[in-house]
Order: C-alpha cells, then structure tokens, then sequence
C-alpha cells in the first residue's frame, strides 16, 4: 500500500475532524483559574488521546504516531497538498523563514496581531528542532519585543530563532556567543555608508517645516526611514510622504555629489530615482518637484547601490542595495548552522520575493504568500506551487508544512 493509499485510508476511516478540533482545544486553552475549566482540559485531553491512540494501532509504529499527528494537525486538503509536495522535492522544509507585518499577522482580519494559533504553531515546529528565521523591515528592538511576548523568552533566546531585521541590515541570533548579532551594514564600503551616513544626519533638521513637523524617523540601526505624524494611506500622510520622498532624493544626491564632485545631484538622483520606480516618479509629480535632469555615469553607478524605496502614503525609505532579506537569510541559517537549507519562506512584498527566487534558484525551499500581497510575488508564488493563503491565515500553510515533515518521516521509514 502506497503512502497516498494510507493518507486516503485515515481521512476517509477516522473522524479527523473531530481529532482536530480536540488538539486544538488542548493546545490553545488559556491559562484559567477554574476547577470547571480544567475538568473540560482533562476530558478534552483524554479524549484526543484515545482518538490517537486509534490510529496509532491502526496503522502501527512510527507510522501510526506520524500519520495520527497528521490527522491532528491538517485536514484533508492540507495533507495531500504536503504529500505532493514531498513527491515533487523530496525532502520537506527544515527552516521556516517569515515575514511578519502582513503575512503572519494582518491588519485587516486579525486586529494586527499574531493570531494565537499561529503563534503556537511555530513553537511547535521550533520544539521540534526546525529553526525559525523571522525576516522583517522592522527594528530589532520592536521585533524582540513582540517575539518575546508572543513566543516566550525561553524560546527566543534558545538558539533556534533569528531575526533578519531592517531587510537585511542586519542578523541577530539569541543563544550564540559571538555570532549573536552580525552587523552586515559594516561590510559595506566607503562610500554607501558614507551617503547613508549623512543623510540620517540631516534628514530632520535639514527637512522642509512640513516634513520635519509632519514626519518622524524610524528607530533603525541602519536604514533612513521617514515615516508620517498621520494615519497611514490617509491624504495628509500621502502628501507629506511624498515631500519626504523629495527631500531624502535630494540628500542622497547632495551626498553624492560631494563624493563624486557633481554639479547637481539632487536634480540627478530624482531623474535616476523616478526612472527607475514609476511610484516614485508619481510622488515627485504630486509633489509639484522635477524630474528633469541627466544622470552621468558615476552619479548612476553609485545611485544603484543605495536603494531609495516609497511606500505609498506611509514611509520613505533608504537602504543600501546590497542589504537585502535574502542575504540576511543566507547570514541567519549560516549561524543557525542550517547547511543544506531546504525552507518555507512566506511574505508579501518585493523584499520577501528577493528570498522567495533565491530559495527557487539555489533549490533551497519553497513560497507562500497571502493573497493581498503585491502581484509580482502572487505571479511568483503562483508559478511555483501555489501556496496562497488568505490574509491572517498563515497557520493554514504552517498546518501544510507540519503535515509535510510528518509524512517525509513515513515515507523515509520504507514502510
């Protein structure tokens, strides 16, 4: 009997979905001082053993435990979507690398939170020694803090999670001595750090009266981010971002300049800038700004190192090019010790797709996304394996990645 033979035989034979909702009952019940309360546990919990212990006789051995810890975990769908997955690669993931803000949690449907579902989830994994890489635009200092309350200290701090923060600027690995924290800004030359240098410098007190009121900097250790005193994707907040967007150009192209002894770089790094991303030509436009100018060749060749980024009515961003997630994610499995790294990587930006076409193009793992993300990482996921989840909903591709470990496990046993 083949493994799909068996897959089908413990979907159509048993009441997974009953199975299910018992684990799920056990593992999220909160903390409560009720004698009440944990008599409902105990029962829940007795008899999602019995309902396992079912399975295991049915099918046997180490076989048994891994396919009654299948039907717990994923439904149906879910389970044959990670056997096909373990037929087309051939292993299952051994590292999970995450975006957070809109991927494991979602303004929209989740009260931009972490749902607790999720949460539990990726301890699960981590407990059972799949490292867990969390890969944001954040500051390491707002990561940690919610990794903390919503994973636990012991947890973070177990060597078994990192975080890639700032989009790469830098990697940073509780529980491992010296590699604890990489600075990957620092193996950067002279002359990007010196641009980023000194437009952090005068990014506020060099800005306009209404940027400088209506505009605040991100806490980065690396990165230059402007962000609004107004609600995000609001008018005043579009208005103000784009005037920000102007401001950190002309600085990037004043501090150019300098280096490469320009006559006008500001006016130089708009036109680099608005050719190359039509969002920020947009904000240049309604921002009453040119973008008129010729781009001399040093000016165009420095230009492309440092990467000016505008998020519509929320932030203007500069980072250097050569930052990015996907090297931050090389740099977390290097100290996770991670050598042959087959992972699932979810996320929705085009920060997130650097790392899902490095995963393709090593044959390092494969893609999920949420199905708001931006349309060049749907067409991406989309030509892969599809693994499109709806937003808030992550656990749903966790639950499917879970399953696939399980039954890579079945299949390697040979029986």
């Amino acid at each position: 009997m083949t493994l799909y033979d068996r897959l089908y035989e413990l979907y159509a034979e048993f009441d997974t979905e009953t199975l299910r909702a018992y684990r799920e009952f056990v593992d999220l019940f909160p903390p409560l001082d009720s004698h009440v309360a944990l008599d409902s546990w105990d029962d829940a919990n007795a008899d999602l053993a019995e309902r396992r212990s079912r399975i295991e006789r049915a099918f046997g051995g180490d076989e048994g435990d891994a396919l009654a810890e299948v039907a717990a975990i994923a439904d149906r769908e879910s389970a044959f979507t990670a056997l096909d997955l373990h037929g087309k690669y051939g292993r299952a993931p051994n590292a999970l690398v995450l975006d957070v803000d809109e991927t494991l949690r979602s303004a929209g449907d989740t009260d931009n939170e972490i749902p607790r579902e999720t949460l539990h989830l990726l301890t699960e994994f981590a407990e059972r020694g799949v490292p867990l890489v969390i890969c944001t635009g954040q500051t390491l200092e707002n990561v940690k803090g919610f990794l903390i309350q919503g994973l636990g200290n012991e947890l973070v701090h177990s060597g078994d999670v990192s975080v890639v923060y700032e989009a790469g600027a830098g990697v940073f690995t509780p529980g491992s001595g010296a590699d604890t924290k990489r600075l990957l800004y620092d193996d950067l030359d002279d002359d990007v750090r010196g641009v980023v240098d000194r437009v952090r410098d005068g990014v506020l007190h060099e800005a306009p009266e209404r940027v400088r009121r209506g505009c605040h900097l991100q806490g980065n250790e690396f990165n230059v981010t402007l962000k609004p005193n107004y609600e995000t994707g609001s008018d005043d907040a579009e208005a103000v971002i784009d005037e920000a967007m102007v401001h950190l150009l002309d600085l990037v192209g004043g501090a150019a300049g300098e280096r490469l002894d320009l006559g006008d770089g500001p006016a130089a790094a708009r036109a680099y800038y608005a050719a190359a991303d039509p969002e920020i030509a947009g904000a240049i436009d309604r921002a009453g700004a040119s973008a008129d100018a010729d781009v001399p060749e040093a000016a165009a060749s420095l230009f492309d190192r440092l990467e000016v980024a505008l998020y519509r009515a929320d932030a203007a961003e500069l980072a250097a090019a050569e930052l990015h997630k996907a090297a931050g994610v090389e740099a977390s499995l290097d100290v996770l010790g991670v050598d042959d790294p087959f992972v699932c990587v979810m996320g929705d930006s085009k920060s997130d797709l650097r790392v899902m076409e490095w995963a393709e193009e090593t044959g390092s793992g494969v893609s999920a996304a949420p199905e708001h993300s931006s349309r060049n990482v749907l067409d991406h996921v989309g030509s892969t394996d599809d693994l499109v989840f709806t937003p808030g909903a992550a656990a749903d591709v966790l639950r499917t990645m879970y399953a696939w470990r399980c039954l890579a496990n079945v299949n390697d046993s040979g029986r």
